[in-house]
């Protein structure tokens, strides 16, 4: 479905600075230009999103919202956003999505990412820009610190990202902005958005994290925001020392990997983790951690299809053995 507007509402009355903000985040994310997608949900972010983008770069953008037919207001909820694009000529495509059986809102995010990359290759978009904002990195950090994630689990959404299996880059430039900015651009508009009542459900560790943080001044969310970002990158340069690592302490066929240990404890859990998934499943990390602990004793062990050996100055991975029926 899509919906093309034939008339043209003036952009609201938004407060300047927010417009000029997300201007100069454009600029500095998305510099080559071209025509620019937008996913918007209908909550009231991604809509300030849509509200900014009509003022700061009219025409340069369309927008895909994305129906995942899980609740049953999802669609009244696209054709909103579908008729407030309408009403300023914005070119609006309401896409479906299916969302396979598991864990809801891992699957739900894999299917609309698949379906927006399918659209923005169908429009022949530059990018494809999402609304997740300082909030989102403060509320993510915090309680991922609360389940005792690692880096990558901390570290926070890049500006720049990418979507699985689609070469268009994904662009976050409202990084640097509050909820509450974006609320306010809502307002201004004198648009309604939707208010999903997970967001407030106290049942959600999200909900009631997002409700300590407003009930606790003292937390600074932009930097908070900003410790996730320096997260980030912690974990590109953990992935780069591991790529390296690889290629100098690895080596030997598919089948049979050979690796000289002696990197620092992270590198040498993100190597055995890569070894250990080429012949099956990827483990968890504490169960790579307790497989750890046991080469360092030169004793054996296997793990997610994987026979683990101490051999010399070596840790050798290969298949495990098929179990016998008795």
């Amino acid at each position: 479905m899509t919906a093309t507007g034939t008339r043209s509402a003036a952009p609201a009355d938004l407060p300047p600075e927010l417009v000029a903000r997300f201007a100069q985040a454009l600029e500095r994310l998305w510099p080559e230009g071209g025509k620019l997608g937008l996913a918007v949900s209908g909550g009231p972010d991604s809509m300030a999103m849509l509200l900014l983008a009509h003022a700061a770069i009219p025409g340069k953008f369309e927008v895909g919202t994305v129906d995942h037919g899980l609740r049953a207001e999802s669609a009244a909820e696209c054709a909103m956003v579908a008729s407030a694009c309408a009403a300023r000529g914005i070119r609006c495509e309401v896409l479906k999505a299916t969302v396979a059986p598991g864990n809801v809102q891992s699957r739900a995010r894999s299917a609309r990412y698949g379906v927006l990359a399918g659209w923005a290759e169908r429009h022949g978009l530059a990018a494809l820009a999402t609304a997740h904002h300082a909030d989102d990195q403060a509320e993510t950090l915090l309680m991922r610190l609360n389940r005792g994630s690692g880096v990558a689990g901390l570290a926070g959404v890049r500006e720049i990202g990418a979507m699985p299996g689609c070469a268009i880059p994904v662009i976050r430039p409202l990084l640097g902005f509050r909820r509450a900015d974006l609320a306010g651009v809502v307002a201004a508009s004198g648009l309604e958005a939707v208010h999903d009542p997970g967001n407030v459900d106290d049942r959600f560790d999200r909900a009631r994290l997002r409700k300590a943080i407003g009930e606790s001044p003292w937390l600074d969310v932009a930097a908070l925001a900003q410790s996730a970002a320096h997260l980030a990158d912690a974990e590109e340069a953990l992935q780069w020392g591991t790529n390296r690592q690889w290629s100098e302490r690895v080596t030997g066929p598919p089948d049979c990997l050979r690796f000289r240990p002696g990197t620092p404890a992270e590198i040498t859990r993100r190597i055995v983790s890569r070894a250990i998934a080429n012949f099956g499943d990827v483990p968890r990390g504490g169960d790579v951690a307790r497989l750890i602990e046991r080469l360092a004793r030169g004793e054996s062990g296997s793990l997610g299809g994987a026979l683990v050996t101490v051999e010399g100055d070596e840790w050798v991975f290969r298949p495990e053995p098929a179990r016998r029926n008795s």
